[in-house]
């Protein structure tokens, strides 16, 4: 912990504005020109609160991948996170299914382990969030990584040769400013390198839109073995279309015509099951406006769904809402660019690499771009082939000492849908992890560190 008198001074000569909410430097000249749409705040001194090899920004799957693999290589490491937990989308999303995991050594063998060890583990991919948060605090503190729960990134800041040398959080403890050797983005909608000054690519290649997103939630009053033995839901985290489509029948019974044409259940436990069922259309990842309408409208759905659920009695009549998502599944925002893009071609050609972080093997998963468009899933006809993704894909092409990890990661719109699963961003985060703690040692910069692979 430095000094608290070490402080990052804002406001001599240039201020910040806001475009789409990432900042951009302007002119004080431009500043007073615009002044009546505008509040102008004070010059003030930020305190440097922590300095540090490495800081990860994102405490998702990703996130506490990086954290670890940081700091296990002796890297003193800190990890930021916005919410009260650890997990990202596994915890405050509630998404409950690890997804492409099963070939990953290092972190991901070693978590799957510790849920089974923790009980956490319903089925080979399928767990409890509750304990999924335990175990990822416990592994992060294990591997000394210093972490910061309710703390937002606000603003990050360059030196004169381009690398990222600052970042400025709010939280609890008001602004302030911290400093690294290295940063990693993990924050999935890739919002740390926007701040830095990233370009990124953003939706499907023509018509700019985007994957919908989706609330989980969480159910009890219903039994495993009677919603399998009626084919609402295969066992043991196994989802098929029958079984999909015999719930959405279902959900029509119960009076809605739900958003989500291919909506899906799984048991955590007994007594306890999983349900995604439901769709927001059009809505961005980089709008809070448009994400908050979305999981307002999210919500009232999955609350009519259960509602209409339990009015046919049968199987349904105790069924409850035990929970839904503090945070609504995102499935899709910025592609930050990289020192290599990975393109639908490479699926295709299943692409093989010397600086492999890991090898994808799950499919194109598109989700229905607009309501209208059949509400439920498919490839657009790309067949993948299991493929790597290179380390040059996890190293921001516009800023210097910048790595993402995770969905952020640059890729095209086709690619980004195959490996945005959860599976494969804990291996990009341990790779990233590790690069990241090489280069602060080095004193170089990640694109500099000859990385051979991590896939044994």
């Amino acid at each position: 912990m430095t000094d608290r008198r070490n402080f990052l001074k804002l406001g001599t000569g240039i201020t910040l504005t806001a475009m789409s909410g990432f900042p951009i430097f302007t002119t004080a000249a431009e500043k007073i020109k615009n002044k009546e749409n505008r509040l102008v705040e004070p010059t003030r001194k930020i305190p440097i609160v922590h300095e540090c090899d490495v800081i990860v920004c994102g405490g998702g799957p990703a996130g506490i991948a990086a954290a670890i693999s940081a700091a296990r290589q002796g890297a003193s490491t800190t990890l930021i996170e916005m919410y009260g937990c650890l997990g990202g989308v596994w915890t405050t999303g509630l998404l409950s299914n690890i997804i492409d995991f099963r070939d990953k050594p290092g972190i991901m063998k070693e978590l799957v382990f510790r849920l089974e060890t923790n009980d956490a583990q319903y089925s080979a991919k399928v767990y409890d969030a509750e304990l999924m948060k335990y175990t990822l605090d416990d592994m992060c503190v294990e591997s000394g990584v210093n972490i910061r729960l309710h703390t937002r990134i606000v603003a990050a800041y360059k030196n004169s040769e381009n690398k990222l040398e600052h970042i400025v959080t709010e939280s609890f403890s008001g602004r302030e400013a911290w400093k690294a050797k290295v940063f990693i983005d993990t924050t999935g909608n890739g919002d740390l390198s926007a701040y830095a000054g990233c370009g990124f690519d953003y939706g499907h290649f023509k018509s700019g839109q985007t994957q919908p997103m989706s609330l989980m939630a969480i159910l009890t009053g219903l039994e495993e073995e009677e919603l399998v033995a009626q084919g609402f839901m295969a066992s043991k985290g196994a989802t098929t279309e029958i079984s999909k489509r015999k719930f959405y029948n279902e959900i029509q019974k119960g009076g809605v015509s739900a958003s989500y044409t291919m909506p899906t259940m799984f048991a955590i436990r007994p007594g306890m099951i999983a349900m995604m069922a439901n769709h927001q259309y059009e809505v961005s990842a980089l709008s809070a406006e448009q994400i908050s309408r979305a999981t307002i409208e999210a919500r009232k759905e999955v609350t009519q769904i259960v509602n209409g659920l339990r009015s046919l009695g049968g199987v349904w009549k105790d069924v409850r809402i035990v929970t839904t998502g503090a945070q609504i599944g995102i499935r899709e925002g910025r592609r930050i660019r990289g020192h290599y893009t990975l393109t639908s071609e490479d699926l295709i050609k299943g692409a093989r690499f010397s600086d492999a972080v890991c090898r994808v093997n799950f499919t194109v998963d598109v989700h229905s771009l607009k309501k209208n468009a059949g509400g439920g899933y498919g490839s657009h006809g790309i067949k993948a082939k299991p493929y790597d993704i290179p380390i040059r894909s996890l190293i921001a092409k516009d800023v210097n000492g910048l790595m993402m990890a995770g969905r952020c990661i640059s890729g095209d719109f086709f690619a980004h849908a195959s490996y945005r699963v959860t599976g494969n961003a804990v291996a990009m985060g341990e790779a990233a992890g590790m690069v990241a703690a090489k280069a602060a040692f080095e004193k170089k910069l990640p694109q500099e560190i000859e990385y051979t692979g991590n896939m044994e």
